[in-house]
């Protein structure tokens, strides 16, 4: 069987990964340089992972709270940088509770599993049990970080692919992908390709030194890629190279 353009439909809608972790910042939910959170963002973000979960991966959702505070922009306020990050790690059940309604409302089966004690806003986080949970296809959103303070958002993700032995990261964005220095800067240099030994010689600000040291370690791949454009999630799970940049321990070269 073959779409309108002759190709294969059976490989043009299946993911090329079985599990994936799904990094998304709170600035997904609140739209590009804004705070909050935005209904109609919401709800765009669902129909995205709605289209990926369609493909039959199994996927965990890491999410960020940066669109309502950043633990360390509250620690510049004086606040103590430990009591900071518990806040943020508030913030992020949050926006895994916004998301899961959006979700929800769209028919799929989500779960919030959280790296806290906190019955009534989902399950505290047990690695095998989430990942039970995946094998079954349901959708499960990780929140509170690794529910310890001075680790990121980013880190967690990293931690939970391990954990939940996840093929790939998908650092979902507000940039295209990966640039040799801030794309802002004058002759910044898409990169569609890299591994994760330059990304740390490099000093690229994919994510925190830890979280890069430990994608190395691990070797585990990385797509980084622009969230806010319609369909590129689910490209990038169908395998386009014309989306995002990859990050691969070693060069595919």
């Amino acid at each position: 069987m073959h779409d309108e353009e002759g190709e294969p439909l059976g490989e043009l809608t299946r993911s090329i990964y079985t599990r994936a972790i799904l990094k998304i910042s709170g600035e997904t939910l609140s739209g590009e340089g804004a705070n909050g959170i935005n209904a109609s963002h919401v709800s765009f973000v669902a129909h995205e992972i709605k289209e990926a979960y369609e493909l039959g991966v199994e996927l965990a959702i890491v999410m960020g709270g940066g669109n309502l505070v950043r633990g360390e922009e509250l620690a510049k306020t004086g606040i103590v940088r430990e009591t900071a990050d518990k806040m943020g790690m508030l913030l992020t059940v949050a926006n895994a509770l916004c998301l899961q309604d959006g979700l929800e409302k769209l028919g799929l089966p989500v779960r919030v599993a959280i790296a806290q004690q906190m019955p009534d806003f989902g399950e505290y986080y047990v690695s095998q049990k989430v990942r039970h949970h995946l094998r079954k296809r349901e959708i499960v959103i990780l929140a509170a970080g690794t529910g310890n303070p001075f680790v990121s958002t980013d880190t967690a993700a990293v931690l939970r692919a391990c954990e939940l032995r996840a093929d790939v990261i998908l650092k979902a964005t507000k940039v295209e992908g990966v640039y040799s220095k801030d794309p802002q800067e004058q002759g910044a240099e898409f990169l569609r390709t890299l591994t994760s030994e330059q990304m740390l010689q490099w000093g690229l600000k994919i994510m925190d030194s830890t979280a890069a040291s430990m994608v190395k370690d691990n070797r585990i791949p990385i797509v980084v890629f622009r969230i806010f454009d319609k369909g590129n999630l689910r490209k990038v799970l169908l395998g386009d190279p014309s989306v995002g940049s990859r990050v691969d321990y070693q060069s595919q070269i």
